[in-house]
């Protein structure tokens, strides 16, 4: 049970560190980050930990083979190799999951199709029978990644993503992912130190994440399942006692606001709480952004506004002058963390971002932007913030500069200054001063100065510039100047005239972003069926 093996956590573009950390915070060995995902070694225990506690993951995979391949019938003969009897038998379910990054394999489907064959004629050939295929829950899920020759097959621990919590009972329309919304709050490091506030919560996402966060509720609580369950070497005692112990969790003493204008969103969000179970931490309420007001606590903004992309809005741009204008006005000495997918709508914020992350929010790269709201000029700010900052010992700062004498010692500031100062300073001071004094600057007041005071000014006078204004000038003036006017100018101007207008291109000439093909059919979505939390957890009592 304590034998280590080889595990990868998947997660969005832009939260590998946030997941690192967690990882480093849960115990994991041989941590490192690549991309959209984190490898790392544990035992099972650990890997029932990070499907259970890891708020950034996606899905948590185990690795049984590593190979090199160029063609498919390659693949086949190695996936045909393992004893796949250890992990399924001809009863059981499966599918097959691709992801390749290839010129040798061009299509993942048929990957997909040749890992299924040679498992089914692994089973064939042994029992006479063969396991069958399913794609909705299956038993095992086998993941396949190859990149160039390059095969890695995994085995998937998490089953349903793991951004599927399990306390989501309705949702608007586009709503943020539960993994990128857990991201976002853990990229600005509050961990329940303040109140927070979503002035645009939707259904609810960002305040139970935090409110989940704060008290740090596990998020695999809710949920009814993991794929590891149904693996053939299960531990339910191992996993009973990693789901029941909360004695990591921790009181609120801060509160937690969602506001939203729709009364549709405001009701879903309510049910969301309730299932959550959460409904002490946060506080909803039907109020557009326009009536928000400075609130009496220390505070932290921390808001996904539309975009324009799947929810429309009449006036895109006026919605973030008006966040601006609010955040200006009412938020003041707090900070506010926005996610955008446009350049033109944090342009009409009207704020300078101190920080600017890149997050992806499905298929759209957007930015995390952090706004620090001050009264006053913005160097006041910095100096209140660097003189209530305590320094640590060794940091760079005034107080903390090495003298000369810690640096070059003691025998220094006994020997070498005070010899520097009775010695060289009192024999420069007595001997070249006093020479300099009355022999140099003596010589040079009555002797240079003065010929040159009547000679050579003089001279040059009359003779050097009297020449130059009658001659060079003149010449200049009616020559070369009036030929450059008439000539090299305007031809000049005139070539580089066409040139640079054959070369530039207006904003309005350039291709726009194609917009996304909507597939939304107008037809009213049916809401779905209310779902229950796992029964090792009571739901919250209505009030």
């Amino acid at each position: 049970m304590n034998q280590e093996f080889e595990l990868i956590a998947k997660t969005f573009q832009g939260l590998e560190e946030v997941l690192a950390q967690e990882l480093t915070e849960l115990g994991a060995s041989n941590i490192e980050i690549g991309r959209r995902m984190v490898s790392f070694t544990g035992d099972k225990a650990m890997m029932y930990k990070a499907n259970f506690c890891l708020r950034t993951a996606i899905r948590i995979l185990k690795p049984i083979k590593h190979f090199t391949a160029k063609t498919a019938d390659e693949v086949y003969e190695a996936v045909k190799s393992i004893a796949w009897e250890e992990y399924l038998d001809n009863t059981s379910s499966f599918a097959v999951d691709a992801v390749v990054f290839s010129n040798e394999f061009r299509h993942s489907m048929y990957v997909a199709y040749r890992v299924k064959d040679a498992i089914v004629d692994y089973f064939r050939e042994k029992t006479g029978n063969r396991p069958s295929v399913r794609i909705n829950k299956p038993d095992l899920t086998i993941h396949i990644h190859i990149a160039e020759d390059q095969c890695t097959l995994a085995l998937d621990s998490s089953g349903e993503s793991l951004h599927r919590r399990g306390y989501r009972q309705e949702q608007v329309e586009a709503p943020l992912n539960e993994v990128l919304a857990a991201g976002m709050i853990l990229m600005t490091g509050w961990r329940g130190e303040c109140d927070l506030i979503d002035p645009m919560c939707g259904s609810g996402t960002i305040p139970i994440e935090a409110a989940l966060i704060a008290r740090n509720i596990a998020p695999g609580v809710f949920r009814k399942g993991f794929g590891f369950e149904k693996w053939k070497d299960y531990d339910p005692e191992l996993f009973d006692a990693i789901y029941n112990d909360d004695s990591q969790e921790r009181p609120f003493e801060h509160k937690i606001y969602g506001y939203d204008n729709n009364p549709k969103a405001h009701a879903i969000a309510t049910h969301n709480v309730k299932a959550a179970g959460v409904s002490r931490e946060i506080e909803l309420k039907i109020q557009p952004f326009q009536q928000f007001e400075q609130p009496a606590e220390k505070s932290i903004i921390i808001t996904n506004p539309p975009y324009g992309e799947r929810i429309s809005s009449d006036d895109l741009l006026g919605l973030y002058q008006m966040i601006g204008e609010r955040l200006k006005h009412a938020f003041l000495n707090n900070d506010a963390w926005v996610l955008s997918y446009r350049d033109e709508c944090f342009d009409q914020i009207g704020l300078k971002a101190s920080a600017k992350i890149p997050l992806f929010n499905g298929a759209l790269e957007c930015q995390f932007r952090k706004y620090q709201i001050f009264d006053g000029k913005y160097k006041d700010f910095r100096s209140e913030l660097e003189e209530s900052t305590p320094r640590q010992e060794g940091e760079p700062g005034a107080d903390s500069r090495p003298s000369p004498e810690d640096r070059f010692g003691g025998e220094r500031k006994e020997g070498f200054r005070s010899e520097r100062k009775e010695g060289f300073r009192s024999e420069r001071k007595e001997g070249f001063r006093s020479e300099r004094k009355e022999g140099f600057r003596g010589e040079r007041k009555e002797g240079f100065r003065g010929e040159r005071k009547e000679g050579f000014r003089s001279e040059r006078k009359e003779g050097f510039r009297g020449e130059r204004k009658e001659g060079f000038r003149g010449e200049h003036k009616e020559g070369f100047r009036g030929e450059r006017r008439d000539g090299f100018r305007s031809d000049r101007r005139n070539e580089e005239g066409r040139e640079r207008r054959s070369g530039f291109k207006y904003k309005d000439d350039m291709n726009e972003r194609p917009k996304r093909i909507s597939t939304d059919d107008g037809r009213p979505k049916p809401a779905s069926p209310m779902r229950y939390m796992h029964s090792r957890r009571r739901p919250e009592s209505e009030e």
